[in-house]
């Protein structure tokens, strides 16, 4: 007698053909409800009241306002996944404009984003301000035209190239910068700090700082005012790695005791230079 396959029974392979309908069913199902979901999502984020229309530019005083927006327009054409569009409020590029415009632009210190009146987006800037100039590696034997120069900020942050200055219009920096192109990296940020303090010490001391030169040997020169185009006036010269306050009374010392405190007065335009270089002792040179 031959058994019977309860398995391949036809009422059983019905039931399986019954689920798998239901399940197809719900499938499709899920994926209309998906769908429809997703297509009135497109509708919602093209709405006109949630996208962004113009764009304005505040707090710039340099940079040219509509360079700035044709950065941020570019920002904001096109679209995500091809549908939903970059100029929604809700989800537009924020920081990539920001890194954008920060790359572009490195004189620029806060970029704010702020979506106003429901559709304008207000780029609010603010910009470094020069306090220095950073002129090279190599220290020139006179200043000219053709020299190119940097502006520093108050951290010795270099931002942009600077037009030439005739004269002693910014206290001028010289040395090593490890970077092809200067704009976005700071000069001898272990020690730029130091560097000011001691140019505010020899301003308080009556003396005229001009420029620092970081030679590549380690040693400090900051040149004094001679009131002419040359950039090698009289000399003070101490260590990168000396304690800035030792260097600091030691010059004091010096410069208040004789024979050298009645030459800097009589003699100063003959001065060469002042070492620091050698702990307590001080030296100096006339021509």
């Amino acid at each position: 007698m031959q058994k019977r396959n309860v398995l391949n029974s036809p009422r059983l392979r019905e039931l399986k053909k019954h689920r798998q309908r239901a399940s197809q069913k719900k499938i499709a199902l899920r994926f209309l409800i998906f769908l429809v979901i997703f297509i009135s999502f497109i509708y919602i984020s093209r709405v006109s009241i949630l996208n962004i229309d113009s764009v304005e530019v505040m707090g710039n005083k340099f940079i040219d306002t509509e360079i700035i927006k044709e950065v941020v327009q570019e920002e904001i054409t096109g679209n995500y996944l091809y549908f939903f569009p970059k100029t929604n409020i809700l989800f537009y590029p924020k920081s990539r404009i920001k890194n954008e415009l920060a790359d572009k632009f490195k004189r620029l210190k806060n970029i704010t984003l702020l979506i106003q009146n429901k559709k304008v987006l207000v780029v609010s800037l603010s910009e470094r301000e020069a306090s220095y100039i950073w002129c090279g590696n190599i220290l020139p034997e006179t200043n000219s035209s053709d020299q190119k120069c940097y502006f520093l900020d108050k951290d010795g942050y270099i931002f942009d190239e600077a037009p030439y200055f005739s004269g002693e219009v910014y206290f001028k920096f010289y040395g090593f910068v490890n970077a092809n192109i200067p704009s976005g990296s700071y000069f001898s940020p272990d020690n730029f700090s130091k560097f000011i303090s001691f140019k505010e010490t020899l301003e308080t001391l009556k003396l005229k700082p001009v420029a620092l030169y970081v030679t590549p040997d380690g040693d400090i020169k900051v040149f004094l005012s001679t009131g002419t185009a040359s950039s090698t006036g009289p000399e003070i010269i101490f260590k990168a790695d000396a304690e800035l306050q030792k260097v600091e009374e030691n010059l004091q010392a010096a410069l208040t005791t004789e024979p050298l405190q009645s030459k800097i007065k009589s003699k100063y335009s003959s001065l060469q230079y002042i070492d620091l270089r050698f702990g307590n002792k001080v030296y100096y040179k006339f021509y």
